[in-house]
This record gives structure tokens, C-alpha cells and sequence, in this order.
């Protein structure tokens, strides 16, 4: 079931962008904020699927593609957003990819790709946005938020590339929260467990392929695992997002927040 909330109004005329906002937790996001009045742009690499979010929503959702690991892409990108909205006053960098890669043993290595949209991404889409590179530099009040992961809390084998890259958010939202302080700027990440998306579909699919297992029977495996013993709702994810953007957590930077059901404590 999917969680309910008393529609607030804390982002009028608040400017968000999300990237990654072509479905699950990018997509719960969007919405989130556009329902608490807030002008929202979307970017990622498919429009289709940005349009479909923005089809969802009441108007007030700007489509913008963009390959966040491409320094040019983002560039063009944020002219895009700059023209439609001026600046932005909350990012959220939650555009990223998921799955294994060979290190220690043969198979696909899908270092780079991982850790350039996963990592790099982060960089290059927050410093255009501090910049205003074009645009308006974000200002005082602004809030950056950072989808990390439980696995940037501790590491999972065959995963060395994506624990690397969200580890290494971690540690760029510390480092860059000391940096954006005395402008009055605050950067938080967040590090979801199992959320119900396509990426954790596709990686309870790869448990069961590893241990010979049907999918329902390694699903149960996974959440086996998790105190609560279920799996999050995307719009769970959001609303956690949406609190951390809100004058209530204006006192609040550098920390990486676990949203797992307790499968990370620490």
C-alpha cells in the first residue's frame, strides 16, 4: 500500500530539479514537491519516460534532457532549465544506474559508467547549479540533496563500482556541506534500502539468477533481511526528501540518512 500524506504547501514558489525524474524515486519526487507548489524541471536521458512524470503531475513539471556524466550535456541542459526557471533553489541528484561489475573475477567491468553517471553526475550537476552555469547561482536557503544508497554505508560483493560511487556521494555531501555553509546552503543525502523500482527489480533478479532461485522466492530472501520486513515506497523516499528541503530542516547539513526499515543502523 502505498503511503498517504496531508498535502502542505512549503515550496510555493520554490524552484526544485530533479534529476532521474523518469520514474521511481525520481518520478515520487517530482510530484511531491509540484503537489506542495513548487515549480519542478525534470532531466535524465529518456524523454518518454520524463514526459510520462510530467503527465502525472498538475502543470507545473518542465521536461528537460540531459546525460548528467557528459560536462557538455549538463551545460546544455541547465540552459534548458535556466530559461524555463531562472535558477534553482533545491536540487536533488538522484539520477543513477545500478548492478554488479567485474573486479576480482571475470565478467562485464562497468566501472566507468557506473561512477560517472553515479558520482560525477553529482558533481557536475551541483556545481552548475552553486555556479549558475547559466542561470543564477543558488542562494541563500538553497538545499542540495543527494540520493545515496545503505550500500554507501557498507559494501555488497560484485558491487565494487556502485558501493564506490555511493560511498564516494557520502562523502562529497560531507565535503561539500563545510564548502556551501557560509553561503547558507545546506547538503544532505539520503541512503535508501530496498525501494519498489525498477533498479531493485533488477537486482533481486540478479539474487535469484546468482542462487538458482525463482524471483519471488529470492524477493523473500532479500526482505528476509530488513527489520521491518518490507519493502519502501518510493513516495516514502520523497517525503523524506521534501522534509530535508523545508525551513524545519534548515539546521541540518552534511548527514547521510539511512531510510532502509533498519537494515543500516550506523
Amino acid at each position: 500500500m502505498r503511503p498517504q500524506f496531508q498535502p502542505m504547501r512549503r515550496f510555493e514558489g520554490k524552484r526544485v530539479l530533479v534529476s532521474g525524474g523518469g520514474s521511481g524515486i525520481g518520478r515520487a519526487t517530482a510530484l511531491r514537491f509540484e503537489e506542495e507548489g513548487a515549480r519542478v524541471a525534470i532531466c535524465g536521458r529518456r524523454r518518454a519516460t520524463l514526459e510520462e512524470t510530467a503527465s502525472l503531475g498538475s502543470g507545473r513539471i518542465f521536461v528537460q534532457t540531459m546525460d548528467v556524466a557528459s560536462p557538455d550535456s549538463v551545460q546544455e541542459g541547465m540552459a534548458g532549465v535556466s530559461h524555463e526557471l531562472g535558477g534553482i533553489d533545491i536540487l536533488v541528484n538522484n539520477a543513477g544506474i545500478g548492478g554488479p561489475n567485474a573486479c576480482s573475477e571475470e565478467g562485464e567491468d562497468r566501472w566507468s559508467e557506473i561512477i560517472a553517471v553515479n558520482l560525477d553526475g553529482v558533481f557536475l550537476l551541483s556545481r552548475a547549479v552553486l555556479r549558475g552555469s547559466p542561470g543564477e547561482p543558488m542562494g541563500a536557503g538553497g538545499r542540495i540533496l543527494n540520493v545515496s544508497s545503505v550500500l554507501g554505508k557498507f559494501g555488497v560483493p560484485g558491487y565494487t563500482a556502485y558501493c564506490a560511487s555511493k560511498h564516494g556521494v557520502i562523502g562529497f555531501t560531507k565535503a561539500l556541506a563545510l564548502e556551501c555553509a557560509g553561503r547558507g546552503i545546506t547538503v544532505n543525502a539520503v541512503c535508501p534500502g530496498w525501494v519498489e523500482t525498477s533498479m531493485a527489480r533488477e537486482g533481486m533478479e540478479g539474487i535469484a539468477e546468482a542462487t538458482g532461485e525463482d524471483y519471488q522466492t529470492a524477493r523473500a530472501q532479500a526482505l528476509a533481511q530488513v527489520p521491518l520486513g518490507r519493502i519502501l515506497e518510493p513516495e516514502e523516499v520523497a517525503g523524506l526528501l521534501a522534509w530535508l528541503a523545508s525551513e524545519e530542516a534548515g539546521g541540518m547539513t552534511g548527514q547521510a540518512i539511512n531510510l532502509s526499515g533498519g537494515s543500516a543502523m550506523w
